[in-house]
């Protein structure tokens, strides 16, 4: 299932360049890949002075997390995804110094590991032409509705 990038942009809290990814290549209910060629725009909001750190590919996989979210929420015929908050980062590997060392496509990937009680903990992989750039473990805690 291919999704566009203007479909994607209204299933995250992000919009204009700051909207990283580009298109979904598939998804199912246990994860989701993406695919961005953003980490090459002169104008990408996260870019320092001496390009794109690795360190932004945390971003890309937690946008993909919250693309694969908004698809289930739609799947079960919920308007949106319940807010959430990116809570903790875990195992954070990194393999190159900049996303934009590589010309070609970025691949960002999200695989859920545990959905339980609005917390939810996903594995992300962001790769280039088939090398990995960073992978890491991510947990998002869904916001509650407060009990009156």
């Amino acid at each position: 299932m291919l999704i566009s990038k203007q479909e994607l942009c209204q299933l995250i809290p992000h919009d204009g360049a700051m909207c990283l990814l580009d298109g979904v290549e598939h998804w199912d209910d246990e994860g989701i890949c993406c695919w961005s060629e953003s980490h090459l725009d002169q104008g990408n909001p996260l870019r320092g002075l001496n390009g794109l750190p690795a360190l932004h590919a945390l971003e890309y996989g937690a946008q993909a997390m919250a693309v694969h979210g908004g698809l289930l929420a739609q799947k079960r015929g919920e308007q949106r995804l319940p807010d959430g908050y990116l809570v903790a980062i875990r195992n954070a590997r990194f393999y190159a110094e900049f996303l934009d060392a590589s010309s070609t496509k970025l691949q960002v990937e999200a695989r859920r590991l545990l959905a339980e009680s609005g917390n939810i903990i996903y594995s992300i992989d962001v790769s280039a032409a088939g090398e990995s750039i960073a992978q890491a473990r991510a947990t998002v805690m869904q916001q509650t509705e407060a009990k009156q």
